[in-house]
């Protein structure tokens, strides 16, 4: 069946006048029939058959109809559904958070205040494809496309409590010197966690992690609270309160990574993305220049 001969088939069977409906259709009389008789022949059943000058369905054309009228509803909401996606598509940002989550939020906060019409989609912490803009990172990250892509590098300090006594009057630290202390950690799929396991390793030891977390603030909240220290990216996890976290510079290795942020054009109208994208671009830029 093709979807011409459902139409013609579709608007016989509501008005049970075969002149009336070709003359809706914009085709001629003889042309209507004709469909009609070839749809039955495919299907090998009569649809419609004559009560003296009317026409009537017979119980397959019942049967045909009950049928085919839902589909070709939904087949008829398709071009306006359409319509409506590419709309919200072009209205909605779609991000792929893989790193710097609490920094790209404040960047998402501050975006909003003068583009209230503008919508974001978040997907974290797992790789997928459909997004217009990815915000990643690697410890070392080359041939960036500029169209496309921008890289903010930053330092990963030792967070320790901002009360303990083991750590005073220090400004620095080599990290084998830390070897035996107890790790508050983000959870071990998580980017930044894969990064400060290799500095781990390269100096010598594999963190006792006794506490892991998907969540940035939990780590930071046991950290403050004396359960143990942990990494902290300089510009992505924002400002401390230094009465209850220290931040010691990780003299050996030195513990450095970049955030990775790529920009898909992949919309019919890309304006939105390629706005949000350039306000991203400044927006980390001015947090590295604090």
């Amino acid at each position: 069946m093709e979807i011409t001969q459902i139409r013609y088939f579709l608007e016989v069977a509501n008005s049970l006048h075969i002149t009336s409906s070709a003359q809706k259709l914009h085709i001629a009389q003889p042309a209507l029939s004709q469909a009609i008789h070839r749809l039955e022949k495919e299907l090998g059943v009569s649809l419609i058959q004559k009560e003296g000058r009317n026409i009537v369905l017979t119980e397959y054309g019942t049967f045909l109809k009950e049928r085919l009228e839902p589909i070709m509803e939904k087949l008829d909401e398709i071009p306006e559904l359409l319509r409506i996606m590419s709309k919200l598509g072009n209205e909605t940002i779609h991000l792929s958070v893989l790193a710097a989550t609490p920094l790209v939020t404040d960047a998402v906060i501050a975006f909003k205040k003068d583009h209230p019409e503008i919508s974001f989609q978040f997907l974290q912490y797992e790789q997928n494809e459909l997004y217009d803009i990815e915000i990643t990172t690697k410890m070392f990250y080359q041939n960036v496309d500029e169209r496309r892509q921008f890289v903010c590098g930053e330092k990963i300090y030792l967070a320790v409590p901002g009360d303990s006594t083991k750590f005073m009057g220090k400004n620095s630290i080599a990290l084998k010197d830390v070897a035996d202390e107890e790790f508050i950690s983000l959870l071990g799929s998580r980017q930044l966690r894969n990064i400060c396991d290799k500095f781990c390793k390269y100096a010598g030891f594999a963190p006792n992690v006794i506490f892991e977390s998907e969540s940035s603030n939990t780590v930071k909240d046991m950290i403050a609270a004396g359960f143990g220290v942990g990494f902290w990216p300089e510009i992505s996890w924002g400002e401390i309160d230094k009465s209850k976290i220290k931040l010691l510079e990780i003299t050996d290795p030195v513990c450095y990574r970049d955030i990775v942020v790529t920009c898909k054009y992949n919309k019919a109208d890309n304006s939105h993305v390629e706005e949000f994208f350039q306000f991203l671009k400044l927006y980390f830029e001015d947090r590295i220049n604090r």
